[in-house]
């Protein structure tokens, strides 16, 4: 997760909220499996970050389309560090499949590895960021109950499904660890990555990755030497994505046209891949977060401005080249 920075392809380095600890890895070929579940939509929700007002929105944004399976991939807790709080996220989430992103698998942990929040910043993401985020994922582990803890745990860290005639890999962060980079907007638009992106595809056989680990919404379609792969990182359902707005993304992936209108997206094999806004009740989610979060706040000053106003990018830098 991201607390807004921009050059994002550096190498972490091994400090608290830097780490990418050993845990989170996987190879590629991880991937090239029979799918955990086959659907014609699939909803991608990641980054609800704790937004019960996203969640309440998405839910009726679903009711459209009964039959879609709805993902949770990571992170969808976050600034909840409050009993109730947590524990209405848990009871709106537990429905639904779902991965594990870094706050959930450091929260489940029965010790503290100093891994910090998680995140794997890399170097550019200032100091004083990464402080911040260590010290709310403290906050929220802290009032983390046992029974959330194990079931957290559980959670897996990937899956595959089949929507039409293309496999789907749903991951938090990237086709090589859970709290990877490498899906973001910055690492895939550079030409000196296509060789990764090129030795994935051939390893995983996934045409498409769903991620959301960087906080920030991209949708890229690539034309490699062994095929085609598509990326798409939905940013944050549960915060603004884009400058001037304050709504949420989800990814929708499905065998018909979205019945949402679609913020941007691609047709693949008759298959549709659309970002779709989350228009939630912001002053119900700023009432929760500023209780909580007052100013002065490790997550009042990374994140209030983004809440209110949108990050420092734009729709037309997250829709495809």
């Amino acid at each position: 997760m991201s607390a807004g920075a921009s050059a994002r392809t550096s190498v972490p380095v091994a400090t608290a909220g830097r780490m990418c600890p050993a845990d989170y890895t996987y190879a590629p070929r991880a991937f090239a499996r029979a799918p955990d579940f086959v659907a014609d939509t699939i909803y991608v929700v990641g980054g609800l970050y704790g937004n019960l007002a996203a969640l309440d929105a998405f839910e009726r944004l679903a009711t459209r389309e009964p039959q879609a399976t709805l993902v949770f991939n990571g992170d969808f807790h976050w600034f909840d560090a409050e009993p109730a709080w947590f524990a209405a996220v848990e009871r709106g989430v537990a429905p639904f499949r779902a991965l594990r992103g870094n706050v959930e698998t450091e929260i489940a942990r029965s010790a503290d590895i100093g891994a910090g929040c998680g995140c794997a910043y890399p170097e550019t993401v200032d100091e004083g960021a990464v402080e911040r985020s260590n010290a709310i994922l403290a906050a929220l582990r802290a009032g983390t109950p046992r029974a959330a803890r194990a079931r957290l745990s559980a959670l897996p860290m990937h899956l595959v499904a089949q929507v039409g005639p293309l496999r789907i890999g749903i991951v938090h962060g990237d086709a090589q660890a859970l709290a990877g980079w490498r899906f973001d907007a910055v690492y895939l638009d550079n030409p000196a990555h296509r060789p990764w992106l090129a030795s994935v595809h051939a390893a995983a056989q996934i045409d498409v990755f769903a991620s959301t680990h960087t906080c920030t919404a991209a949708l890229r379609d690539f034309a490699l030497e062994g095929g085609r792969l598509t990326i798409v990182n939905n940013g944050a359902a549960g915060m603004a994505n884009f400058d001037g707005t304050a709504f949420g993304v989800i990814t929708r992936i499905a065998t018909t046209p979205s019945p949402h209108p679609s913020l941007y997206g691609l047709v693949r094999n008759g298959v549709f891949i659309d970002a779709v806004a989350v228009d939630f009740d912001l002053d119900a989610f700023l009432d929760r977060f500023l209780a909580r979060w007052p100013r002065g706040t490790p997550a009042h000053e990374s994140y209030s401005r983004r809440i209110v106003a949108g990050p420092g990018a734009t729709l037309a830098q997250a829709a495809p080249r």
